[in-house]
């Protein structure tokens, strides 16, 4: 339904009074002058015809007072019928936009159903992010919903801003002050305890250590500069240019492209088996989610498998699914706390993190 433009009717007003409030300051501030035929400048009237004019004039004002009267009253009616007017449509655009909203808030509903109801929940201008336990047959783990409203809601973080540093998700989201964090994608580490992240980065905007074309299993999957979950295996740099790639990181494998599982690599069926996790994927309404799963250790007897994963995603209504780094560095961070349990018993300091921001 399409709004009413108060600007409009305003003009339109004043277009209806602008004759009647014209006669009306003429007839009030002109002196009526008796020019004589002939002559250039205005001459008194003589004084035996004083009293004709006097009367002219006196009739025209009680014309004038009339008139003065009745546009008055024509003022107050249209101004009142104006203000009838507006408040109906506003009302309307009122009604309008609550009944547009509504498709989303069904869908939100419908996709929180198989999540439960969060125990915790970060409500901003910037962003909703609602946090889920999970409790399956062979694992525990969280779910983060998020909703972002506005530019910089969610931002990567590289350890120290800098390739080759590195800083646990807790750290990070303390130095940057941020509401919630979660570990991102693959590194390489050089032995010496520096960590790089793992094949093409990108970091508000640039690319961090260039382009690498997408390898085997590698995936890049990020958000574009609409705020909407982007990924996939790229073999140029200008078909992830097209993008338009705001932040993302590499790693393996794809579990889910449009609501479809996709065939998991035997390699990573079965190295580990089963695992600490975290996932990311997305929604139809472009909402974020976030899966982390704990296990007790990398020896595939505890956590998750890759399968598992992905019927999570589907039990969930997701349409894309990216698996990220797991293992020990599976880490959730919610309101200033650890909400999973890293299996390394303690934080393990990461080349990437995505943070959140209120």
């Amino acid at each position: 339904m399409r709004g009413v433009d108060v600007r409009v009717i305003n003009r339109r007003m004043l277009l209806m009074t602008a004759p009647f409030l014209g006669a009306l300051l003429f007839l009030l501030l002109h002196q009526p002058e008796v020019r004589l035929p002939g002559s250039a400048a205005p001459v008194p009237a003589a004084p035996k015809d004083t009293s004709g004019q006097v009367q002219a004039i006196g009739t025209g004002f009680d014309q004038a007072k009339t008139s003065a009267v009745y546009t008055a009253g024509s003022i107050q009616k249209a101004a009142a019928l104006y203000s009838q007017s507006s408040q109906r449509m506003n009302a309307i655009a009122g009604m309008a936009r609550s009944q547009s909203g509504r498709p989303l808030a069904v869908y939100d509903r419908r996709i929180s159903i198989p999540l439960g109801s969060p125990s915790e929940t970060i409500q901003t201008d910037k962003l909703t992010a609602q946090l889920y336990f999970i409790k399956a047959q062979n694992f525990n783990g969280y779910a983060l919903k998020v909703r972002l409203k506005q530019e910089g809601a969610m931002k990567l973080a590289i350890g120290g801003d800098k390739p080759g540093r590195a800083e646990t998700t807790l750290a990070a989201v303390k130095r940057y002050n941020a509401v919630a964090g979660i570990n991102a994608g693959g590194f390489a580490d050089d032995g010496s305890g520096r960590r790089y992240p793992l094949s093409t980065t990108v970091m508000e905007g640039k690319y961090i250590g260039g382009f690498e074309p997408s390898y085997k299993d590698l995936f890049f999957v990020g958000l574009n500069k609409e705020r909407k979950l982007i990924g996939g295996k790229y073999s140029s740099r200008e078909q992830l240019d097209r993008e338009n790639p705001e932040f993302g990181v590499s790693f393996v494998p794809v579990l889910m492209k449009g609501g479809i599982a996709q065939p998991i690599p035997l390699k990573w069926q079965l190295s580990p088996l089963r695992a600490p996790r975290t996932v990311v994927a997305n929604y139809k309404d472009d909402q974020l989610l976030f899966i982390v799963v704990d296990g007790y250790n990398e020896a595939g007897s505890s956590g998750a498998t890759l399968g598992e994963m992905q019927i999570l995603l589907s039990r969930f209504k997701a349409v894309d699914g990216y698996n990220l780094d797991g293992g020990g560095s599976s880490t959730l961070v919610f309101n200033g706390r650890i909400v999973n349990h890293p299996s390394d018993k303690k934080l393990r300091p990461l080349a990437t993190n995505f943070l959140f921001f209120s």
